[in-house]
């Protein structure tokens, strides 16, 4: 079975999660990163989620209106929450999935101190409205969520090194993994250095333990995501026995991983490392794959494909339409699963409906309607061209 995501592990991953580390191994995954994001720093920590709560506390915003995207991964408003901060959500613009730039003006208020400006499923915001937005207002802090577009870029323009940070999420559905493990990406010292003191400050180290609970999950992930075991796999998260694993939020809650002020495990920045070294082909991969689905589709009828943007790096290829769940049911029946990340409208879970959002609700109809079609390193060309026909066939 074709899964709908794959992480790009191979022997060097596998040789990294058994070689014995060193001290140093933290400090080495952040150096290689802010290399590969051309940037001036980067720091490390156990989640993304967890990064973002340490930017906000470095920025020293508490009691603040931030502004966030209402159809994005859940785990950015627990985090301004969790942080002591109150997420205001912007509904996403009606052509794209990233928030709609023409509502921020009714959002702010005296109390907006930021907004998290999220490129979602690796799709560049558009940083030519980003730049009217900040010289409207200059105080606003720019901070880029990245999680999903690790360095896409718009007309040329890096997304990540807009702003005063970018933040990542390095689990097994990302563009590259370090099993679990959030980033932060930075050209201000200053603020590079607060972030520090606040890491050393919210973080235990890991301890031993944790490197084996990682090293077991890393096991676990390269035997599940083979095709033969990947069938039995997809039958048991459908009937709920993998919720444990991949189940990542009670839309009554607003919560963390218990683990989620644990420093990330030398064996995590060590895979890291090679993911970083793998990046370009990575992305080349997920690009060329794109590339025949966007040619291989576009005039289907009923099919609303993203835009085109040379800059995209393609957490994932998403597609929009009406019968989404029929189709998905169509490509399970022959053994390809097409994913549906972001499965909610963050405002209508219970835990959200007292937050403002701002918007006529555009983000309400995408979870039942966007579809991803897979773009990892597990596919080929020519799986890519059979999901295009089936798609055809389908319509």
């Amino acid at each position: 079975m074709i899964p709908r995501l794959k992480p790009a592990l191979g022997w060097a991953e596998l040789k990294a999660i058994v070689t014995t580390g060193g001290k140093n191994d933290i400090n080495e995954f952040e150096r290689v990163f802010a290399g590969l994001a051309r940037q001036e720093q980067a720091i490390a920590f156990p989640y993304g989620r967890t990064a973002l709560v340490a930017i906000l506390l470095a920025l020293g915003l508490k009691d603040s209106e931030i502004l966030c995207p209402s159809y994005t991964c859940v785990v950015v408003p627990h985090a301004i929450v969790i942080s002591g901060n109150k997420p205001v959500f912007i509904d996403p613009d009606p052509d794209d999935f990233n928030l709609n730039m023409d509502l921020i003006d009714e959002a702010i208020t005296p109390a907006t101190r930021a907004i998290v400006v999220t490129s979602l499923f690796g799709y560049p915001v558009n940083l030519e409205r980003l730049d009217q937005i900040h010289k409207k207002y200059p105080d606003l802090i720019l901070i880029q969520d990245c999680a999903h577009s690790f360095f896409c870029e718009w007309a040329g323009r890096p997304v990540h090194q807009e702003g005063i940070c970018a933040f990542y999420g390095l689990n097994i559905s990302k563009i590259m993994t370090s099993i679990f493990g959030g980033m932060v990406s930075t050209n201000d010292r200053e603020f590079a250095g607060r972030l520090r003191q606040i890491r050393a400050e919210m973080l235990e180290p890991a301890k031993f333990t944790k490197s084996l609970k990682r090293l077991a999950y890393m096991v676990a992930v390269y035997l599940a995501f083979t095709r033969p075991l990947y069938g039995i796999v997809n039958r048991l998260e459908r009937i709920g026995l993998l919720d444990r694993f991949v189940k990542y939020y009670d839309p009554s809650l607003i919560d963390m991983p218990s683990d989620y002020l644990i420093q990330i495990a030398p064996i995590e920045a060590r895979v890291g490392v090679v993911q970083c070294l793998k990046y370009d082909a990575i992305v080349e991969h997920r690009r060329s794959l794109a590339n025949i689905y966007l040619d291989g589709l576009t005039g289907v009828q009923s099919i609303q494909l993203p835009l085109s943007n040379p800059g995209a790096t393609y957490s994932h290829f998403v597609i929009r339409c009406e019968f989404a769940k029929r189709l998905k049911n169509y490509f399970l029946a022959r053994g390809i699963q097409l994913g549906d990340i972001v499965d909610y409208y963050i405002p209508d879970m219970s835990s959200y409906r007292n937050y403002k959002c701002h918007g006529p609700g555009t983000g309400r109809k995408l979870p039942d309607e966007v579809l991803n079609l897979p773009v990892h390193m597990g596919m080929t060309g020519q799986d890519a061209q059979r999901i295009v026909q089936l798609i055809k066939a389908f319509v």
